[in-house]
């Protein structure tokens, strides 16, 4: 079909304007490229670190804030996160470990909060996720810590009991489960495969549609999509970046019993990070066997006015039948209000650890 003469040369015209903007935007990008570099040096020079997720954030902020339009707000963290990225980059490249493998959920949580410009480095496990950057072997970490269906992850809390390091962030990534093989077919399945934490975030499904084929534990997610691709007569519940990677095709698609299936993640790192536009501060201890402990605990805070956001507790691996909490609350280390609830915790606690303070991880749509 013959495109009409005067839409045609309307689209030329347009197209000319969007290659102009194009370059200029490249000029811009490569100004603020050389601008990012001088900063690297200045912070070479003075000691500073280079990577500073607070600035980030206040910059995100805003810019959404001064958005006119029509472009998307909601399209400018990303954007500007790989701008920030690549920039960062040309400073001093960030090293990132992570629970992998490749394509797992953790590395896909790893590429929103770092950028594509990072080195994302794959290990076995969350307590090397720590050890690589207590050692320096990695100057971050990211570690799941809950799922929306699930809870929390044990060996996540657990291992924050002896580390050293600080959480600095935080990331919120959907989770959508696919059921996947070699050849897409339902009928060659004989085994199911998925990590621990996401069997049962299908369990409805797997039992109304698959009741007799067993599904067993893999170390992620992405490794069971590798299983699968090595296996035909395997299929893997896993991501569709993992599917991708791997060669395998959707058996069904979808197939979490909660739409609403989100997980949280941990950015660790050696020192707590400046204060920003939303903080958010993690806290580990211990209450005193007393009446009214609990009581006690919470007070401190409602006397400050200070918002908790989450409490979990875990048994106490010292000693039996005793517990630590990990409590969730607004607000950075260094504010005046959460200084005063934090002494008045120390009081009736038998301990405290500040885990950290760090931006408000941006709640997804």
């Amino acid at each position: 079909m013959s495109q009409d003469p005067k839409l045609k040369e309307r689209l030329s015209k347009l197209r000319v304007k969007i290659d102009a903007l194009d370059e200029k935007l490249l000029a811009l990008l490569n100004e603020r490229a050389s601008v990012a570099i001088e900063v690297g040096e200045a912070k070479r020079e003075g000691g500073a670190s280079f990577y500073a997720p607070s600035r980030e954030d206040d910059l995100v902020r805003k810019l959404q804030e001064k958005n006119g339009g029509p472009f998307p707000s909601s399209a400018i963290r990303p954007v500007w996160k790989e701008i920030m990225s690549a920039s960062l980059s040309l400073e001093s490249p960030l090293r990132v470990a992570y629970l992998g493998p490749q394509a797992s959920f953790t590395h896909q949580a790893c590429l929103k909060h770092f950028g594509l410009s990072a080195l994302c480095l794959p290990v076995r496990t969350i307590g090397e996720v720590f050890d690589h950057v207590e050692k320096g072997k990695a100057d971050f970490g990211v570690i799941p810590v809950e799922n929306t269906t699930e809870g929390a992850v044990s060996n996540t809390l657990d291992k924050f009991f002896d580390a050293k390091t600080k959480i600095v962030g935080e990331v919120m990534l959907r989770i959508s489960l696919n059921l996947m093989n070699k050849s897409g077919e339902r009928g060659d399945i004989q085994k199911i495969y998925s990590h621990a934490h996401a069997l049962p975030q299908c369990r409805n499904w797997l039992e109304a549609h698959m009741p007799d084929v067993p599904a067993l534990e893999a170390p992620s997610t992405a490794q069971a999509a590798r299983m699968a691709a090595e296996d035909e007569t395997l299929a893997a519940v896993a991501g569709q970046l993992a599917g991708e990677l791997y060669g395998l095709l959707n058996v069904e698609a979808s197939i979490e019993d909660n739409p609403n299936n989100f997980t949280r993640f941990l950015v660790i790192g050696k020192e707590i990070p400046d204060p920003g536009p939303c903080n958010k501060t993690s806290l580990l201890f211990a209450v005193k066997d007393q009446a009214g402990a609990l009581y006690h605990m919470l007070r401190p805070f409602y006397d400050n006015n200070v918002n908790l956001t989450k409490i979990e507790s875990r048994p106490m691996r010292r000693k039996a039948w005793e517990y630590v909490f990990f409590l969730d609350c607004e607000g950075h280390v260094s504010d005046p209000a959460l200084k005063k609830a934090i002494e008045g915790l120390e009081k009736v606690c038998q301990f405290v650890k500040v885990l950290g303070s760090y931006p408000c991880g941006e709640r997804p749509q």
